[in-house]
């Protein structure tokens, strides 16, 4: 896979497939970019798991910290690695060793590693690189487009204000050529 851009069906199946999210590199500074993806994420309904070795033991908002991705005593779906370029081939190794294994390598804004995306790809990980999930589901849900935000997508249908507690990628929306997004007909659309 080319990983210069993803198709929003890519991307919008791993947000909506993915329940456990560990993320390497979580701090507990509520200034700080991870801080405010983890929290996001929470919020959302995604089952968080902060690993930083220097708050090991502490929480971040009510979550466990772990010091390593293998000291996790759960299955994770993701890791959403919040580190530097350079430190993603140690954290893909233990990936790489976690049982069962995640299914997704996600790396964030401006961390780029096409030899860690190959290698992950190679063992059957989905990869996404310079990108932010916390950014991508704001994108593909519309929550983004309150903020006045071009999300290229469009729908007739007014989305949902955001709450806390569970809330899911809407998975009834195709997208279209373009980046456009379209949503199923309502009731009263298709005469019924």
């Amino acid at each position: 896979m080319t990983h210069d851009s993803y198709p929003d069906a890519y991307i919008r199946g791993i947000l909506a497939t993915c329940r456990t999210i560990a993320m390497v590199g979580a701090s507990a500074k509520d200034n700080r970019p991870s801080y405010f993806a983890f929290k996001y994420l929470l919020e959302r309904g995604y089952r968080m798991i902060p690993v930083n070795p220097g708050l090991a033991g502490g929480q971040i908002l009510g979550q466990t910290v772990h010091a390593r991705l293998t000291d996790i005593p759960e299955p994770v779906d993701m890791v959403d690695v919040f580190r530097a370029a350079s430190a993603v081939p140690a954290v893909l190794d233990e990936v790489l060793t976690m049982t069962p294994r995640p299914a997704v390598l996600w790396l964030q804004l401006g961390v780029r590693d096409a030899a860690s995306a190959a290698r992950a790809e190679s063992h059957g990980i989905k990869v996404v690189m310079d990108r932010c999930p916390k950014i991508e589901y704001g994108r593909l849900s519309s929550e983004i487009g309150w903020m006045g935000v071009n999300s290229r997508t469009l729908s007739s249908r007014r989305p949902p204000m955001p709450v806390r507690g569970v809330q899911r990628l809407s998975l009834d929306r195709v997208t279209l050529a373009g980046g456009t997004v379209a949503g199923r007909p309502r009731e009263d659309e298709t005469g019924a």
